[in-house]
């Protein structure tokens, strides 16, 4: 059907899975293109600029940002994360779906300025698993790890503010969750208004 794109954005606590999660869905689903964020934190192992993340300055990014180039940004970790507005109306006009996966609080403020961006929220099946993923990645201090289950307390709160919540414990199940999401959110009346007027 043609028409605007869908914006989906995808947040939940560091480590809990969402990079893994829209990877495989952007493999099952090729024509599903991915936002990329700009941060001023140091790429981790093989990440490449204009891949993973536009890695920038904190000057370059606050330069972006008084540009009116940042559509959201938050700050985690004595870092900024943001969207670049430009790539996202372009690829939304052209009728691209466009996942996200950016900060709890980047997600709240993205919907404040697109009502109808749909925020789902990614759950670990538990702290103790969190914890063993953060571990696992073999990339951060055990204070840095600790940081994070400390700052996911805190975020899993956010979750009643957001439209869904899928619990990463299988990530098939995680990915069909999602899908399934994306799927129903084409047929709501908001997105087809006047519909029935070309039939």
């Amino acid at each position: 059907m043609a028409g605007k794109g869908l914006i989906v954005s995808v947040s939940g606590p560091s480590g809990v899975g969402k990079g893994t999660i829209l990877e495989a869905i952007r493999k099952r689903y090729p024509e599903c293109k991915q936002s990329i964020s700009v941060t001023t934190r140091a790429p981790r192992g093989t990440e490449q600029d204009g891949v993973e993340y536009y890695f920038r300055t904190r000057e370059q990014f606050e330069q972006l940002l008084a540009d009116g180039e940042i559509l959201e940004y938050d700050e985690y970790v004595g870092n900024y994360y943001g969207t670049p507005l430009t790539p996202l109306i372009k690829a939304t006009e052209a009728g691209d779906d466009i996942l996200l996966d950016i900060t709890i609080a980047g997600t709240l403020a993205l919907e404040e300025k697109y009502p109808l961006a749909i925020s789902i929220f990614i759950l670990p099946p538990s702290f103790e698993q969190l914890a063993e993923r953060l571990k696992g990645r073999g990339t951060e201090t055990d204070e840095l790890i600790k940081m994070r289950m400390e700052k996911a307390k805190e975020e899993i709160l956010s979750a009643k503010k957001f439209d869904y919540v899928v619990v990463n414990d299988n990530l098939e199940e995680a990915v069909d969750n999602i899908v399934a999401i994306m799927k129903a959110e084409r047929c709501r009346y908001e997105r087809n208004e006047g519909i029935e007027k070309t039939l």
